[in-house]
């Protein structure tokens, strides 16, 4: 039994245990799929429409869609170092919370063995391994993708249950002196603010920029070869102290039009492909901005659109 016992009130154990481990996966999938062809089945459209109206996860984008295309448009020419993959809406169960530090009730599950990406970075993790398996020695991958979410969101403008997020990863074996890690790190750094110039130009403001560099203790020296690396922008330093990161982490700040400083862009190494391939020489760095949070927050030119 899990600790949310109301989920599986009416069910005995050997019932919940034959569920959650017990019968094959096929098996299980065939029988959740009869169980939501028989709830489906129940529904009106008018019962459709009232979910429609009301499911925070099914509800459209507040921005509207050539924004977004616009926005993704500079991030990929400031990326042109990394090829851009099309990912399919979905990945496989337990993608995030069984290779990353995160819990399943975060994601929205199906009932055929997969689940709704929440994080194009862990599902382009599977694909950097796979391709270094083939003998590639160097991965380099973006991609903009619409994620979905399942905890609660804040209520601010551009953070909603489904959001566009564009991403970049690096992955690749590492060299003496650890050079690949602190090269990737760096080379993702300066491409997030490379796209920020390019949207600078199409209507967006960052104004006071800066770089914090987050690491644990071993790699201090390495987040100081990086930091001495950036020019013209404001280097933060801090302690990594969250779990999720794999001694470091960057984030990347701007004044919104609000008026407050936020986070926008977050990236870090990763020992995703360490417990992927059971390989302690991979290396993997990947980060990501908010593409939804940009139009949302740091526009400042109107957006011309008709009324609906």
């Amino acid at each position: 039994m899990t600790d949310r016992q109301w989920t599986h009130a009416g069910l005995d154990d050997s019932g919940y245990a034959a569920l959650a481990s017990e019968l094959p996966a096929t098996q299980l999938w065939s029988l959740l799929l009869g169980v939501a062809e028989a709830r489906a089945s129940q529904r009106t459209a008018a019962t459709v429409y009232r979910q429609w109206t009301s499911d925070r996860f099914v509800t459209s984008s507040a921005v509207d869609q050539r924004t977004l295309n616009a926005i993704d448009a500079q991030l990929l020419a400031a990326a042109a170092d990394f090829e851009a993959i099309e990912l399919s809406p979905l990945a496989p169960l337990g993608t995030c919370s069984a290779v990353a530090k995160t819990t399943q009730n975060r994601i929205v599950s199906t009932m055929r063995g997969t689940e709704v990406v929440s994080d194009p970075t862990n599902v382009l993790a599977l694909e950097a391994a796979q391709r270094l398996a083939k003998g590639q020695s160097l991965v380099r991958l973006a991609t903009s993708h619409r994620c979905v979410r399942a905890q609660e969101v804040p209520a601010l403008p551009g953070f909603a249950a489904h959001f566009r997020m564009f991403c970049m990863t690096t992955a690749g074996r590492e060299r003496g002196d650890r050079m690949f890690l602190t090269d990737a790190v760096l080379h993702h750094i300066r491409t997030h603010l490379r796209g920020l110039d390019l949207l600078e130009s199409h209507g967006y403001s960052f104004p006071e920029r800066s770089v914090k560099l987050l690491a644990t203790p071993d790699c201090e020296h390495l987040r100081e070869r990086i930091a001495a690396a950036l020019e013209g922008v404001t280097v933060e330093r801090a302690a990594l102290e969250h779990g999720y990161y794999h001694g470091l982490q960057f984030k990347i700040g701007a004044r919104s039009s609000n008026g407050h400083s936020l986070p926008l862009i977050d990236g870090g190494a990763f020992d995703w492909l360490t417990r992927i391939a059971n390989n302690h020489k991979l290396v993997y760095v990947a980060s990501a901005i908010g593409s939804q949070v940009v139009a949302s927050m740091y526009r400042t030119t109107p957006v011309e659109r008709q009324d609906r």
